[in-house]
């Protein structure tokens, strides 16, 4: 098995540089690269920034001061000297498969043979973007969720072409890595379907949220309207998809567009704001106004009444049973444990183990109101067989 002791995270925007936060303090040599100094410099300034946090509150172990452990950063805007020393390499760079490809065929030619390269991609094929790299066997998927340090999952993804001994190693230093919010739940995704287990099931909710959007911006009503309809969470829908970033959220869509169906194609609302260069928290705007920090809810503005919570909730259900059926992974549980893990929220599972057959009527209604057939309960839904997956 592989010793390791130097991290490559290439891409330095918010998961990036999450990713060479909890690498650092879990006491490995961490390099940042990006395509420009600025972009880095950026990032690190943004790492010592929280390490200086920790270290007031007394939340850095071992002895470490901010000013040791930023020692161990190194920052650089060249793939190929920067991989030269590498034992694995995290990809999180934007969610283009080209963009994503080109980085793996660089560090497929400059690093050495025992480095592990794994993307960090939400959706997309570890598959196709490991073939690039020219050894498929040592790629895999190390999927994270933002914020990096205080979110406990990290889902690890077997490729079709990943040897067991790299997706050990990838299971394993997952395990090493910090959380500021208890101890890491680390999933193991049997195969590469878009999405993995965390993403694939929430994916389809976006569906309706499409439909809602529009509908919302149809009949006049605010966005402040809408999140008083569905809140219930630290954010609010549109506050979460701004800090999310549109331009992740249209690219995920496009992606589910092509490789599950085109019922998954963006909204007008977000096709719009993408164009329009309106990505949300990242550029000041997008559903709302950024420039002074996180909007806040105003439940003065009353409800849009249009979104409905059941939809939702049975959407997930019937997704969660696709990922069943796929092999993706073979428990409820797991399921349950990474919805969990990942987003803080409840998995659609246990509360619904004697009421598949009234989630199939939910979601044959949200069909019919939004004209979308992938929202139809999927066979195992139907079978109400999913109970004995546990």
């Amino acid at each position: 098995m592989v010793d390791i002791k130097n991290v490559v995270v290439i891409g330095s925007g918010q998961m990036g540089n999450g990713i060479g936060q909890v690498s650092l303090m879990a006491g490995y040599n961490v390099t940042m690269v990006d395509i420009k100094d600025e972009f880095v410099d950026n990032a690190v300034a943004k790492i010592d920034e929280g390490m200086k946090k920790l270290e007031a509150k007394g939340k850095l172990e071992g002895g470490e001061t901010a000013a040791s452990v930023m020692a161990r950063c190194k920052k650089s805007t060249d793939i190929a000297s920067a991989m030269k020393d590498a034992d694995i390499m995290i990809e999180a760079v934007v969610e283009k498969m080209d963009v994503k490809k080109e980085v793996f065929k660089t560090c497929g030619e400059n690093a050495p043979s025992h480095c592990i390269l794994a993307s960090n991609t939400s959706t997309m094929s570890i598959t196709e973007i490991g073939k690039a790299s020219g050894r498929p066997e040592k790629c895999i998927g190390l999927h994270f969720f933002n914020p990096v340090p205080l979110m406990r999952l990290i889902e690890v993804i077997h490729s079709d072409d990943s040897s067991a001994e790299s997706v050990k190693i990838g299971m394993e230093f997952s395990q090493t890595l910090p959380c500021l919010r208890g101890k890491r739940y680390i999933a193991e995704v049997l195969r590469d379907r878009p999405g993995f287990i965390c993403n694939r099931i929430t994916a389809p909710v976006g569906i309706y949220s499409g439909y809602v959007y529009d509908k919302c911006a149809e009949e006049g009503k605010t966005w402040e309207q809408l999140d008083n309809d569905s809140a219930g969470g630290a954010m609010p829908m549109t506050v979460l998809i701004d800090y999310v970033g549109i331009d992740t959220v249209y690219h995920g869509a496009m992606y589910y567009a092509k490789t599950l169906s085109p019922d998954f194609a963006p909204s007008k609302t977000i096709t719009n704001f993408y164009e329009s260069g309106n990505l949300g928290a990242k550029t000041g705007s997008g559903f709302h106004d950024w420039s002074k920090g996180r909007p806040q809810q105003n439940k003065k503005a009353g409800k849009a009444r249009i979104y409905k919570l059941k939809y939702p909730l049975a959407i997930m259900l019937n997704e969660a049973c696709r990922v069943l059926e796929e092999g993706i992974t073979t428990s409820w549980e797991i399921i349950d444990n990474v919805l969990m893990a990942g987003m803080n929220m409840p998995g659609p599972m246990r509360p619904n183990i004697n009421n598949s057959a009234k989630q199939c009527e939910v979601l044959n209604e949200v069909a019919e109101l939004t004209g979308k057939e992938y929202l139809r309960p999927c066979e195992l839904l139907k079978s109400e067989k999913w109970v004995d997956m546990k």
